[in-house]
């Protein structure tokens, strides 16, 4: 369904557009901000908290804290996310994959990641079969770039790994009728009934290791908000199938270099991408918007406006993980001591480091994919 939060805004699991208004989500969606609690559960667990939730990326949840409780007491829970394979992979995707592997690596979890070419098919009129199969090759090599630990990590594609997913899928769609997913997710007569039934195999990894265990296993999803609709109808059949809810994490969306949404892959100009070259970072950055004012003079007067200005929201998010070197450039940004173009220049470096060592990263798993695929006959310890 679409979930408008302004005249010119709109967020469906297929679509973000305009300036999200996070509030209202969470009062639509009816999840609940990270707190001081949860932020205690996360330094008594692990140590600290990650500068990704101190800093309000990942900023919303549904039972973290009985995540925590179960975990505290015990039992282990698994992580699961996902990846729909619509075009190529950029830096708005990684972040939800970074904070899943940290979570991995605090908490020891198996992580069960999803890849749902079925849904990009079936949604995108244009796309072949073939042609999703191409992306999916594509893009795992991206997950496996970002480092998670292949003992843990089982990487499901759907319509690989169908015969894994469906016999959950179907108890799931028989618990579901057609007038609620046409109220969840807004679909249409016109819609095809493929993407009627995805929801019930987008479900099913959440219960899959209760499956294959006997016995009820806590599931953790990190994502980016856009998604909590799957997530909602899930919790719903969960207790009348004899499983737990799945918990999630929310995480915002790094905003487009052109300040409107999200980062887009239909736009490639409003998204770095894994695999643009460094000329492409330096044309795409010194391109973007900013929050600073029309001239010289008038910035060193009046200062930007880091809150409004994509440059400094990849800096809060990512690319710079020291907080006081992040409130430093606030500070510079305000006082007009910090010139957007200046700016600008030292992101592209961090952003042309940051991508060298990924893309080696990202040739080296070439050789790794099997390492991570999913195999039914490997043992699952939680």
């Amino acid at each position: 369904m679409a979930n408008r939060e302004t005249d010119n805004s709109e967020v469906t699991p297929w679509t973000v557009e305009g300036e999200v208004d996070y509030d209202r989500l969470v009062s639509q969606f009816g999840t609940r901000y990270i707190d001081d609690q949860i932020l205690e559960y996360f330094k008594k667990l692990t140590g600290e908290v990650s500068f990704f939730v101190r800093r309000g990326f990942f900023f919303s949840h549904r039972d973290l804290d009985w995540i925590f409780k179960k975990y505290e007491r015990g039992e282990r829970f698994y992580l699961y996310t996902g990846r729909g394979p619509s075009g190529r992979v950029h830096i708005g995707h990684l972040l939800p994959w970074y904070f899943t592997k940290y979570l991995q690596d605090k908490f020891k979890a198996q992580l069960l990641f999803q890849v749902t070419d079925d849904e990009k098919y079936l949604y995108r009129d244009e796309l072949t079969l073939q042609g999703v199969r191409e992306m999916t090759d594509d893009n795992l090599l991206d997950i496996i770039a970002v480092g998670f630990d292949a003992r843990r990590t089982q990487i499901l594609i759907d319509t690989r790994g169908i015969h894994e997913l469906y016999p959950i899928s179907i108890k799931v769609a028989k618990a579901i009728t057609l007038s609620t997913v046409k109220a969840v997710f807004g679909f249409e007569d016109s819609t095809n009934i493929g993407m009627t039934f995805f929801p019930s195999v987008q479900a099913a990894p959440s219960f899959l290791y209760s499956e294959k265990l006997g016995r009820p296993v806590p599931c953790l999803i990190p994502a980016a908000i856009d998604q909590d609709n799957f997530w909602r109808m899930t919790r719903d059949v969960a207790d009348k199938l004899g499983y737990y809810k799945p918990a999630q994490v929310h995480s915002k969306f790094l905003p487009a270099l052109n300040k409107e949404g999200k980062m887009s892959s239909s736009l490639p100009e409003t998204a770095v991408y894994t695999t643009d070259k460094p000329k492409d970072v330096e044309r795409k950055i010194k391109n973007a918007f900013t929050g600073g004012q029309p001239t010289v003079e008038e910035q060193r007067k009046k200062g930007g406006n880091p809150q409004i200005c994509p440059v400094f929201w990849y800096e809060q998010y990512f690319f710079e993980k020291d907080d006081r070197r992040l409130e430093e450039i606030r500070q510079s940004c305000l006082t007009g001591r910090l010139l957007c173009g200046e700016h600008k220049i030292s992101l592209v470096t961090k952003v042309k480091d940051f991508l060298e060592d990924f893309q080696r990263k990202r040739e080296q798993a070439r050789t790794k994919v099997n390492e991570f695929l999913y195999d039914p006959d490997r043992q699952v310890v939680l």
